[in-house]
């Protein structure tokens, strides 16, 4: 297929985000209100503007919106709380249903606040992040587990969105893994792409989308070497694509390994959610070809567009098909 083809059946694929849904803050603050507080003598940080867009998971869900894909909706577990209120309005407003996220009061919603010098455009504060850092309540879990079990069955593609980087806190918990790991067996005509920051070992029988630091970081703490070959195997996956940023993508099938390049891109804006982009563009191309190099060779377009963009960009088809014809 060419890549105006696959690009061309986005519409008719449906997907789903499964995992952790986060809301980025994107605070501009004003320099010159920066005056000492009467009361602890500590310079405030004056915000004159913020702007919402859905973080983590919510950045795949933004990509797979941009690239025209038919239906999104993501799954995971927000707070009953005004930043949870505003990540689904922002998730409303690009056409992303919500409506299999769990709310609960028993837990904060993921979020991110970035603090962006109104007078330079540059982010040069230490970020507030709002993060959740005990085991996911037991009775949100089991809704969870439970909203994977009966939604998976009206999607062509499942993603996964691990983003937690601690072992407390995250919405991924070892039940939603089996409940995947279960759904995938029984279904094995869906594509089920996982992104994980710091688990890919954990999981059974899925597509796997680590990038260089975090496949070598599961290897030598399973086996003590770099070898992928071998975390194909420990992980029974069908296919597992290590990303190498600049250098392209390395395909890690049965009995073969497939290096496919990327374009270099001189001075990138912005790498945040290059890999988010490429989680998008890469599962989407596996659900309409089946064909790994087309995987990666879209998710190498789809992110060589989004770095070149402030903040997590995304990419559309005419883009694409635009950065396809230039190298011609």
């Amino acid at each position: 297929m060419t890549t105006a083809e696959i690009l061309a059946a986005f519409p008719k694929v449906s997907a789903l985000v499964i995992g952790d849904i986060c809301l980025d803050r994107w605070c501009t603050y004003d320099p010159a209100t920066s005056e000492p507080s009467r009361e602890t003598g500590i310079p405030r940080t004056g915000v004159v503007a913020t702007e919402i867009t859905p973080g983590a998971g919510g950045t795949v869900a933004n990509n797979l919106v941009a690239l025209g894909v038919g239906r999104v909706a993501v799954l995971g577990a927000i707070g009953e709380d005004g930043f949870g209120y505003e990540l689904t309005g922002a998730l409303a407003l690009r056409g992303i249903s919500s409506e299999l996220l769990v709310r609960s009061g028993k837990m904060q919603t993921f979020t991110y606040s970035k603090l962006i010098n109104g007078a330079t455009g540059i982010e040069d504060q230490p970020r507030v992040d709002f993060i959740n850092i005990k085991p996911l309540d037991g009775g949100i879990e089991r809704k969870i587990v439970d909203n994977v079990r009966s939604a998976v069955t009206g999607f062509d593609v499942i993603l996964i969105s691990d983003q937690a980087e601690t072992s407390r806190g995250g919405v991924v918990t070892e039940a939603v893994r089996n409940a995947l790991t279960e759904m995938a067996a029984r279904h094995p005509e869906k594509i089920f792409f996982v992104d994980s920051r710091a688990r890919i070992d954990l999981y059974r029988g899925l597509t796997l989308k680590p990038n260089q630091d975090e496949a070598e970081a599961a290897c030598k703490k399973m086996f003590n070497r770099v070898d992928y070959a071998a975390l194909l195997e420990h992980v029974r996956a069908p296919l597992v694509i290590v990303t190498h940023g600049p250098k392209g993508a390395l395909l890690v099938e049965k009995d073969k390994q497939t290096w496919v390049e990327t374009r270099p891109v001189a001075n990138p804006v912005d790498i945040c959610g290059a890999g988010d982009s490429f989680t998008a563009g890469a599962s989407l191309a596996l659900a309409v070809t089946r064909s790994p190099l087309a995987a990666a060779q879209m998710g190498n377009r789809v992110a060589s567009i989004t770095i070149m963009k402030k903040g997590t960009g995304t990419a559309s088809p005419a883009e694409v098909l635009a950065l396809e014809n230039a190298g011609r």
